[in-house]
């Protein structure tokens, strides 16, 4: 063999041998593909399980933390009778369910996740039926017997089953979610060694094709081939770094979803916890509320003894100005406590004969400020407007309830009308309204209108047609819940496109008329004085203040911590006539112990003290009896039990048989008589 064809005879075995070594590497390239391709989709696989095991998790914490919220939101509607909080218990029920419907349908492919669902749905059901009759006693302002019922849901069995399920359901979750993370785990780890080898192929090729370009030097068609071949083999080693690179960028992609989604369980806890000390608290506040009237009682009655004492010995100036100002932060401590319970809480009305066109000028100052600059507000009053028997403060709320609503239904701009005139109604005229004189009041906008469909609901509670965060369903219900009690009715007139007109009729009341805005006189010189009186407090700190204020009345105060007590000191002592005790008190309430002392003395005075009303019941509960909200001052004390003891004077002194009827009862037979 000649040289040159042992030349030609080792090109050929190198060629021969680079050639096998390419394509034993292209082998290995295609399968290491096919592998890392099926690795990843596997992998994405586990990740995509693994989110469906979060989504299901944050569903059941959702439905948990949502069932919680309105369960808390309920507990507080019901104490303190706020529509937006009912709008929050009603809204949050209704996503609890709307997300355990979602739950169902990630849960339908597993058979024990969608069982344990199932149940899940059953036990929903049955506590929202239980809620809602607590919902429904709030919604109808019967605050005690909806903290019965309330009361009663929570002793329910319903709740620890939501809570196994709730938890169940979790675990399960967490079971797949520890097994896919380790299949998710195992998987990255086998791309990543993939990866790996790719990259020593890459190299390889690269060699290679350095290689064949040294054994294809010596001839231009080699080379070229040779060039041509290295570059084939470049090109494939960039697309798998690109590929490798896009992996690798998939991977820090999911990482971080994984990163988010844990930060978002984590807040779903704390939420839920957050929920959980807003129910605590929600049962808590009539308790506080109540407590704090106590403490001021005690406060504003301790300061105006110092005061007088202080006067009678001719003390200083500057002490009497502490006094004044310790007096003053106690009073708008006491004003911070009635606004907070003040606005459609569950108390009896306490109606006073009123100047409807007085309340209706001394309003338009903060209508102005409330509805805006761009509602035009025109009045319409007859000048001989009658006057009515109604609760003040509940027929304001009314007013502005109507002006926000007309302000809404206007888009913030347009002419408001509030007008006042007499009216002689026939019986069966307008709703339930019996025949005789009233007093209408009229608020009439120029926006939206309503259609008969919405007219027909608007008065059903929780109905809107606003957007949600707008409105809450309740004022209209309010209304004509107030305007009932009232012995009145509600008419409404509306038509699309043109306006709405809400007519509140009032029965009229021939009567005295309390001033809009009354400012407290000073204790009469001629109060009566010297009386016995058994004064019944169950806190020890209000009874010794109460019985110092009484004291420095003049009365005779017997004092007792209990209405067992009071029935006992009762039995010894016939010559008291007149009983000031406290609403709210353990075992025995103050209207229980009115109640079973009349049984035996019907002529017997009471005189109510309570810092929250509503806490004992309905104004059928405070019958027979006059009302003093704590906290209040000697000088309110003194006229409430000289209008007890007068009321008692005047009952025991021979009377005309009309003297009996009751001051609206006696104005509406003399108007119907006029």
């Amino acid at each position: 063999m000649t040289g040159s064809e042992w030349e030609g005879s080792g090109r050929s075995w190198r060629g021969g041998i680079a050639l096998g070594a390419a394509l034993v590497l292209a082998l290995m390239l295609i399968a290491l593909i096919l592998r890392v391709s099926n690795a990843a989709h596997a992998r994405d696989q586990a990740a995509s399980a693994e989110r469906h095991a979060y989504n299901v998790m944050l569903l059941v914490r959702g439905v948990g933390g949502s069932m919680a919220r309105s369960e808390a939101a309920l507990g507080r509607f019901i104490l303190n009778g706020d529509p937006n909080v009912g709008t929050i218990y009603y809204d949050e029920w209704v996503d609890a369910g709307s997300q355990l419907d979602q739950l169902k349908a990630l849960t339908h492919d597993d058979p024990d996740q969608a069982q344990l669902v199932a149940g899940l749905d059953l036990l929903y059901d049955q506590r929202g039926d239980e809620l809602a009759q607590a919902a429904a006693q709030a919604a109808q302002r019967k605050g005690w017997q909806a903290v019965k019922l309330f009361s009663r849901a929570a002793e329910s069995n319903t709740v620890p089953s939501i809570t196994r399920s709730l938890v169940a359901i979790e675990q399960g979750q967490r079971q797949i979610l520890a097994t896919r993370a380790q299949q998710s785990q195992d998987l990255t780890s086998e791309a990543n060694s993939f990866a790996y080898l790719l990259s020593l192929t890459g190299i390889a090729l690269v060699l290679v094709a350095v290689g064949l370009g040294f054994a294809t030097a010596y001839a231009l068609a080699e080379r070229r081939r040779s060039d041509a071949l290295a570059d084939e083999e470049t090109g494939r080693a960039f697309s798998l770094e690109s590929a490798v690179a896009e992996r690798t960028r998939e991977l820090s992609q999911t990482n971080r979803r994984l990163e988010t989604e844990m930060a978002e369980r984590a807040a779903a806890e704390a939420q839920l916890r957050q929920a959980q000390k807003m129910d605590a608290v929600g049962r808590l506040t009539g308790g506080i509320a109540h407590d704090f009237n106590n403490m001021l009682a005690v406060v504003v009655g301790g300061l105006e003894l110092a005061r007088r004492r202080l006067e009678k010995m001719g003390g200083g100036d500057e002490v009497t100005r502490q006094i004044d100002s310790a007096m003053e932060g106690a009073e708008r401590a006491a004003a911070l406590t009635r606004r907070l319970l003040g606005f459609a809480r569950a108390e009896p009305l306490l109606p006073e004969g009123l100047d409807p066109a007085a309340l209706i000028a001394g309003m338009l100052d903060m209508l102005d400020r409330t509805i805006g600059e761009r509602v035009e507000i025109a009045t319409e009053v007859a000048p001989d407007a009658w006057s009515v028997w109604v609760d003040k403060h509940q027929l304001e709320n009314a007013i502005l309830n109507l002006a926000v609503n007309a302000r809404d239904a206007m888009a913030g701009h347009g002419r408001l009308l509030i007008a006042l005139d007499n009216l002689a109604l026939d019986d069966g005229e307008v709703g339930d309204a019996a025949a005789g004189d009233y007093v209408r009041i009229r608020v009439e906008d120029v926006g939206a209108g309503m259609s008969a469909a919405v007219l027909e609901r608007v008065f059903e509670p929780f109905f809107t047609t606003k957007p949600a965060g707008q409105g809450t369903g309740l004022g209209l219900s309010q209304i004509f819940g107030f305007v009932r009690e009232s012995q009145g009715e509600v008419a409404i007139r509306s038509t699309e496109g043109v306006g709405t007109a809400v007519s509140l009729y009032l029965p009229r009341y021939a009567g005295a008329t309390a001033s809009v805005d009354p400012i407290e006189p000073p204790l009469p010189a001629n109060a009566p004085t010297g009386e016995p009186i058994l004064l019944v407090e169950d806190d020890p700190r209000v009874l010794a203040a109460t019985r110092g204020a009484l004291e420095e009345l003049g009365h005779r105060p017997v004092a007792c911590e209990s209405g067992t007590e009071a029935l006992a000191l009762l039995e010894t002592r016939p010559d008291l006539r007149l009983i000031v005790t406290d609403v709210v008190m353990p075992g025995m309430t103050g209207p229980e112990l009115i109640a079973a002392v009349r049984l035996q003395r019907p002529d017997i005075g009471a005189l109510f003290v309570s810092g929250f009303v509503g806490e004992a019941g309905d104004a059928t509960n405070l019958a027979g009896g006059e009302l003093l909200r704590k906290p209040f001052t000697i000088a309110q004390l003194g006229r409430a039990v000289g209008d007890a003891l007068a009321k008692l004077d005047a009952a025991a002194a021979p009377a005309p048989a009309t003297a009996r009827i009751s001051a609206p009862r006696r104005a509406r037979r003399a108007a119907a008589a006029g």
